[in-house]
């Protein structure tokens, strides 16, 4: 209701703007002023006058799409009274409401009369260039629709889900089996997630132009979907705790296979997953992996190692003994082949030990040698724990509807749920816990939460640093894999960089089946593409024949 509320008042104030800065224009049409300030139907009659297709104004107040549609009928508006000059044009689009007002308060507009059989041939020309620039806007607004409402193409940029989702996979995610999630940042650029990348900027997102306007907020609102999230599926969530973006739905997009949802307790026993005290079930298209140290009395052939089994370690150092490798994520089966190789001395799954803290790696310059320090960028969740990646919980994932006691032992639990992702006061002074000015120590959850993380458990950015991840956060669920490309993204982080080339058998597979062996559904796009490009053609030759005929 909230959403409604909020959605009828922007209409209403757009509607007023709409109606001050052209009533006289509509007089001069011959329509009743007062016609000019209804919603939708000052359009219907605009798009009616210019001959138009009049359906179009059911796209005048969507998020998104409003803005654009909206442009539109103001500059074939301003084209019916004469105001098409280069200047004109840009005066609709980016002052509209004041350029409008101008020309609807002067003496001298008047309704334009065209006749195609008294236009220049300059005038002809730029009637053919308005139809081209037109068919371009509505490609984008159709794409608009479908990228906003219906489906969106996420990247996958790093290695948390491989093997199961490879650097370079573009998938494309459904947004409705969940129930679509309403717009909260109406005004935007269509495409763009958050931020305008600003090549002279100094690289930090924060610092970049947002693609949003933050004043034009809506509240959250999900329409109803025809499932769950349910364990083990993989889903496009937004990163809870980015710190750039206020608006949920401008937070940086993730991927992660959910796997605990509200109510299941989670658990890492020796970095083995553990819902509701019962190992986890593995997928038949669930690759999961870990981190091996392997040393070696010689140097690898890495390039022969990756052409055979395409893994790459991320790191590489020459010692005492030989040489020893770091690999972020191999899993049981990749591990015990190269435990085949003649030079390998050991490889070992490594565990970081129960009660310590998370670990990362220095490397010296030289590239010789390296130290483990303690990790202070990834702190695990909640920081008053002596958790760590392998060593985890158990933890309760909450509940909408669960009430749960407050303290200053549970309060780093709970404290992001209560005060950024449920919105309330949060104030904890002298030992005492306030939310919106009233000492309390219980708090009942608002909505449901889930456990995300990826199948490469040691190279993953996963729940269990960041925490739970709430149901407005939730996306959506990907459906195919539309394009595979190895070598787009670089990994900085490892010392060997993969041949670009494009995986041709990953291509127009579906995700989220659970079956190890996908059928591939290129024919299919194919023949779509076909259709789509070919559609024309077709049609004008068949026009072409009959006109033949007729003749």
């Amino acid at each position: 209701m909230d959403y409604i509320l909020k959605y009828a008042y922007y209409v209403l104030i757009l509607s007023i703007l709409m109606g001050i800065s052209t009533w006289k224009l509509f007089k001069k049409m011959g329509l009743n002023p007062i016609f000019s300030f209804i919603p939708f139907f000052n359009y219907y009659l605009i798009l009616k006058e210019t001959k138009h297709p009049k359906w179009w104004c059911a796209m005048a107040y969507l998020p998104i799409v409003g803005p654009i549609m909206m442009t539109v009928f103001h500059l074939f508006l301003m084209k019916h009274f004469g105001k098409s000059s280069a200047l004109q044009k840009l005066m609709t689009i980016f002052l509209p409401f004041i350029y409008m007002a101008i020309v609807n308060y002067s003496k001298d507009a008047e309704v334009y009369a065209e006749d195609d059989l008294y236009l220049t041939d300059a005038e002809k020309s730029e009637q053919k260039k308005e139809t081209f620039l037109g068919s371009i806007t509505f490609a984008i607004v159709f794409a608009t629709i479908i990228h906003t409402f219906i489906t969106q193409p996420f990247g996958i940029p790093t290695g948390s889900m491989e093997r199961t989702l490879l650097v370079g996979d573009f998938l494309f995610v459904n947004k409705l089996n969940y129930g679509f999630r309403m717009p909260m940042r109406p005004l935007a650029l269509p495409f763009l997630q958050g931020t305008i990348y600003d090549p002279q900027g100094d690289g930090n997102p924060k610092n970049d132009p947002k693609s949003y306007v933050d004043a034009v907020k809506l509240p959250y609102l999900r329409l109803p979907g025809w499932e769950k999230v349910k364990r083990n599926d993989i889903v496009v969530f937004n990163y809870p705790q980015d710190s750039v973006h206020t608006a949920i739905d401008r937070k940086d997009p993730y991927v992660k296979r959910c796997v605990a949802v509200a109510g299941d307790v989670v658990e890492m026993r020796a970095g083995k997953l553990f819902v509701n005290n019962k190992p986890e079930v593995i997928l038949g298209d669930q690759e999961e992996q870990h981190k091996y140290i392997v040393k070696a009395s010689s140097q690898i052939d890495i390039p022969s190692l990756y052409k055979n089994l395409e893994y790459l370690p991320v790191r590489e150092i020459q010692t005492d003994g030989g040489y020893e490798y770091d690999f972020q994520g191999l899993t049981d089966k990749t591990a015990k082949i190269i435990k085949e190789i003649p030079q390998v001395l050991d490889i070992k799954q490594e565990i970081l030990p129960k009660d310590s803290a998370m670990l990362s790696y220095k490397v010296n310059a030289e590239r010789t040698a390296y130290t483990k320090t303690i990790d202070t960028t990834q702190s695990i969740f909640p920081i008053n724990r002596k958790w760590n990646p392998d060593f985890y919980g158990p933890l309760r994932i909450p509940k909408k509807g669960d009430v749960v006691t407050l303290n200053q032992e549970t309060l780093p639990e709970y404290r992001w749920i209560i005060s950024e992702y449920e919105h309330n006061h949060l104030e904890n002074k002298n030992g005492k816990i306030f939310i919106n000015g009233k000492e309390t120590n219980t708090y009942t959850i608002k909505q449901n939460y889930y456990w995300m993380m990826g199948d490469n458990r040691d190279a993953s950015l996963d729940a269990r640093f960041f925490g739970f991840v709430p149901e407005e956060n939730i996306v959506g669920k990907p459906m195919f894999t539309w394009l595979s490309l190895q070598g787009v993204f670089s990994d900085k982080s490892s010392s060997y960089q993969a041949p670009f080339k494009i995986r041709w058998d990953r291509m127009f597979k579906a995700t989220n089946t659970g079956e190890a062996h996908k059928t591939s559904y290129w024919w299919i796009a194919a023949l779509i593409l076909i259709l789509f490009f070919g559609w024309e053609y077709f049609v004008k030759l068949f026009g072409k024949k009959q006109t033949e005929e007729e003749n």
